[in-house]
């Protein structure tokens, strides 16, 4: 399988969704400890599905998260509800490949993600929602300069436990950091 480095990262690349990943995606939204903190973890998605979820996320601006050494695949990410006109949209993210968590490859994927987003489509304010039971998750948004901005209370029931959904967003002129490419645009 051969990625395209759409956008380039220190240790990783953003490339297009790929049509060849099917097996190992359909084995990461089937695996449940990767799927609860998604909103996958009541589905049961066969390879045909997830065919068609592959096929509608190469319509809008999704990316495969790539490591740069080895080019394997670790996860996805992508902006959902993107409205040009208001300037907004909504981001998520997933690691699926368990042994590259905790390894600061989310915080670098949605850093590309964002400049993306904020340099290239223009957006003034991306937004996230995270389940509270996921503090690892909630402390890489905020490291990253998310804010929360409110909180769905009890909505998410797993195991005969409710959890809080949390709302976070950035505003572009939160954000600093930008593609090298745009950098060196701007050095001109």
């Amino acid at each position: 399988m051969s990625y395209y480095q759409k956008l380039v990262g220190e240790r990783l690349y953003l490339s297009p969704v790929s049509d060849d990943d099917l097996e190992l995606y359909t084995s990461w939204v089937n695996n449940l400890e990767t799927t609860l903190n998604l909103q996958l973890a009541t589905g049961i998605i066969s390879q045909d599905k997830e065919r068609d979820m592959i096929q509608k996320l190469q319509e809008g601006y999704n990316f495969s998260i790539v490591l740069k050494e080895g080019d394997q695949l670790i996860g996805s990410c992508g902006l959902m509800d993107v409205d040009l006109i208001q300037s907004r949209g909504e981001m998520g993210i997933f690691i699926g490949e368990k042994s590259q968590r905790g390894k600061g490859f989310g915080g670098e994927a949605i850093g590309l993600l964002l400049a993306y987003a904020f340099h290239l489509l223009n957006l003034h304010n991306v937004m996230l929602r995270v389940r509270s039971f996921n503090e690892v998750a909630q402390r890489c948004y905020r490291k990253l300069g998310f804010r929360e901005i409110g909180r769905r209370s009890e909505c998410v029931c797993i195991g005969g436990r409710y959890f809080d959904e949390i709302y976070m967003e950035m505003l572009d002129r939160d954000f600093s950091a930008t593609l090298p490419e745009l950098k060196a645009l701007s050095d001109k």
